[in-house]
């Protein structure tokens, strides 16, 4: 088979994406909002500087910060989001201000005339951009002067001590005093001052803020823009004629290729494949997997229970400890590393299984990866604890505790140690490969997509050393979300789905052409859309218009190829019963069939539920979020993981059958409790708050008032049902790998070495 245009695509696509992402990566540089070197009322009297705006966002790094509450709709959603949050109640004290001026009375008791001309006033008092190029300094009215000490005042007794806010700090799972001292305080309201000023102020010569008009907030006009409209819209119609012209491609496709029989081995022809020394040494990666995955899910469900009771856990005051911005943190970043580290531990097992050769000290290297991974997860959550707990100053947080940042929290030290821990493992895969090059001209396309997918992992977690200890928001989250986007759900999952087809190539139940004609196509699908979409997390980052532009195209064309993916899920399924011996890997290929699902029902359906601009303006950082986000990530990634890691479990069992009983209570426990999650509880709650969000704004559909309501918590304790039978599902997983050491998961009583 001529693979030479497929390669030539796939060079194309990849060559013109990351020209285009580039580009726009400096156009942000060049119309990010400013940080004005100096902030001065109309009289000329400095309130802060620029340099306080940069230590007050270490300041709300160092306590969590997208962790606890959210800065321009990303972050976490117990807490508001702070920028719609000042909005709203600078807004109001401006109003209630100029009510009793010139009304004698409180803005909400006025005459919807009066209202009006306030309103008015206040939008032209608050859209003005006052930020002087030359002099680099930011003149605000003494009416904004006034707001600003009044919050700050506000947020430092709920940041620190107010007894008057207690019960507003439970509700918010902040714990008292999580800022130690005043100046820290006040240079972390310079921060939300700024952060909150550029969703307001419009851009120079526009009408249209920094951040696209986000949040919503009727007081000053902030509303979707045309262009936001009119590009969901365009959005909806590239879908449609993306799901049209990958089904023609595929009808003509499957017409145009010749029907052969397929022949399937008689005997499991992974029986005779021998494991080496390195293979075997890849064990107590699974074991660890295993252990993390036990203890995310139980911080999973302490984080979740901080929603209902924010002072601790069924009474147990564990906010002294471990507060809700820990217990995310970990749940977060720990959901990011087993993940990894079971594909990485299947690399490890593939590639001297391909090749059948064992490079020398391959076994040695393979375990003190392991020990360095380990000292990375210990390290960098113990990091993010002192962090937390304000430990550190500024620079000491930034290189060794809570970057702040979710998905990238760990301090920069160990952000570099992961990076070198990456390559040492790209080192380890490339020796154990490169002689299969040598055997067979057959795979040599299959292997070197293996190669190139296995370098992009390393090569990609670069751009998470981009940004500084004072970067400016927005260049942070530009680089944030290649991480996050590109590396996690884009690289990842190339080189997931290129292990798969080695794994049933090895197994006979696919040819290897078939396979790698597969694996090229799916790559340029994926990425065609999956590269510029990064785009969607940026809309209201700071950006200019192109990436709202680009992200709502690109980011509709990454659900295209997930409209077919019942095929996908079809044939795994009819693989698992072409011979009786494939039995044995059943629940192994079952994830693959349950990746395709949630790929469909997680990323495809949830995912583009919130990605259009329109849905997005009204959506970011409510549980829509979090629905999207564990259907796709645990449903996808995380079953990718389990399946690969159960494939490789088998291989290292050889000979020995599996009781599968708690295998299967496990695989449909874990299945039905994340689908019950999503539909009983983050689903609906997260519906509520978009019509929250549409009537009355951002500021309200986070708010402690809307979400103590009485429906709001019922649905979130509903929860429940989900998290126990999701959580019941990961015990029994965690208990049969056990029982495979002990032997208790085998049929034969040899336990696995």
């Amino acid at each position: 088979m001529n693979y030479k245009k497929l390669w030539v695509w796939l060079s194309l696509v990849i060559i013109i994406s990351f020209g285009i992402l580039g580009y726009y990566g400096g156009r942000i540089y060049q119309v990010m909002p400013p940080i004005p070197e100096r902030v001065v009322t109309e009289d000329g009297i400095e309130l802060f500087t620029g340099q306080d705006i940069k230590d007050g966002q270490n300041v709300w790094q160092s306590i969590g910060g997208q962790e606890l509450g959210s800065i321009w709709g990303h972050g976490a959603y117990v807490a508001p989001d702070w920028n719609a949050d000042w909005l709203h109640r600078e807004a109001l004290f401006i109003l209630d201000k100029w009510g009793h001026a010139e009304y004698g009375n409180y803005f909400i008791d006025l005459n919807e005339e009066q209202q009006a001309q306030l309103r008015a006033r206040l939008t032209k008092e608050m859209r003005t951009n006052t930020y002087d190029e030359a002099t680099k300094e930011l003149v605000i009215s003494n009416d904004r002067m006034e707001a600003f000490q009044y919050l700050s005042s506000y947020y430092s007794g709920l940041f620190m001590d107010n007894p008057e806010l207690s019960e507003l700090r439970d509700q918010y799972a902040i714990p008292k005093n999580t800022i130690k001292s005043q100046e820290r305080m006040d240079l972390m309201n310079t921060f939300f001052f700024w952060s909150t000023w550029a969703t307001v102020t419009n851009r120079p010569g526009d009408n249209v803020s920094y951040t696209n008009n986000w949040p919503s907030e009727v007081l000053v006009e902030n509303r979707p823009t045309s262009e936001l409209i009119i590009w969901s819209i365009i959005s909806f119609v590239m879908l449609l004629a993306g799901v049209g012209a990958l089904a023609w491609y595929f009808a003509v496709q499957r017409h145009k290729e010749p029907h052969l029989p397929e022949v399937y081995p008689e005997k499991d022809p992974l029986l005779g494949l021998a494991p080496t020394p390195s293979m075997k040494a890849t064990l107590k990666y699974f074991w660890i997997v295993t252990a993390l995955i036990v203890v995310q899910v139980g911080l999973g469900a302490v984080t979740a229970h901080y929603a209902v009771e924010g002072s601790g856990f069924y009474g147990i005051p564990i906010q002294e400890w471990i507060p809700y911005s820990v217990t995310r943190t970990w749940h977060t970043q720990l959901g990011i590393l087993w993940i990894a580290t079971a594909w990485l531990a299947t690399g490890l097992y593939m590639a001297p299984a391909v090749s059948g050769y064992e490079p020398k000290w391959q076994r040695g290297l393979v375990n003190f990866l392991f020990i360095c991974l380990l000292i990375i997860v210990v390290g960098s959550m113990a990091g993010q604890w002192m962090g937390v707990f304000q430990k550190f100053d500024f620079q000491a947080n930034f290189w060794f505790g809570h970057q702040g940042f979710e998905y990238v929290d760990l301090g920069r030290f160990w952000q570099i140690f992961l990076t070198v821990g990456l390559f040492l493992w790209l080192f380890l895969m490339g020796r154990a490969l490169l002689p299969a090059f040598k055997k067979s001209s057959e795979d040599r396309h299959l292997l070197a997509m293996f190669l190139l997918a296995a370098t992009a992992i390393p090569l990609f977690y670069i751009p998470g050393l981009l940004w500084g200890q004072q970067s400016h928001l927005a260049m942070a989250e530009y680089w944030r979300w290649w991480i996050v986007h590109l590396w996690v759900e884009g690289f990842f999952e190339v080189f997931a789905t290129v292990v798969m087809a080695f794994l049933f190539t090895r197994m006979g139940l696919l040819r290897t052409g078939t396979a790698t004609a597969s694996v090229l196509f799916s790559t340029i699908i994926f990425l065609f859309g999956g590269i510029i979409g990064t785009f969607h997390h940026l809309y209201f980052s700071g950006t200019p218009m192109g990436v709202l532009a680009y992200g709502a195209v690109f980011s509709a064309l990454e659900v295209v190829p997930l409209v077919l993916i019942g095929f996908e899920a079809y044939e795994n399924l009819t693989l698992s019963r072409t011979r009786e011996w494939v039995k044995e890997y059943k629940y192994a290929i079952y994830c693959f069939v349950s990746v395709a699902f949630w790929n469909l029902v997680g990323a495809g359906l949830f995912g583009f539920f919130i990605n259009p601009p329109i849905s997005l303006y009204y959506m970011q950082g409510l549980n829509t979020t979090p629905l999207h986000g564990h259907t796709a990530l645990f449903g996808v990634y995380g079953m990718l993981g389990i399946g690969l890691m159960l494939f490789c479990l088998k291989g290292l069992t050889r000979q020995k059958h599996w009781k599968t009983k708690l295998l299967s209570f496990s695989f449909w426990a874990i299945n039905i409790g994340l689908l019950l999650m999503a539909l009983l509880s983050l689903l609906p709650v997260g519906l509520l708050q978009t019509w929250a969000s549409f009537e009355h704004g951002m500021w309200y559909a986070r708010s402690a008032e809307f979400l103590q309501k009485d429906i709001v918590q019922t649905f979130v304790w509903l929860r429940l049902i989900g998290d126990t039978i999701f959580a019941i599902g990961i015990l029994a997983l965690g208990w049969f790998i056990i029982g495979l050491k002990t032997g208790r998961s085998l049929l034969d009583k040899n336990a696995i070495s």
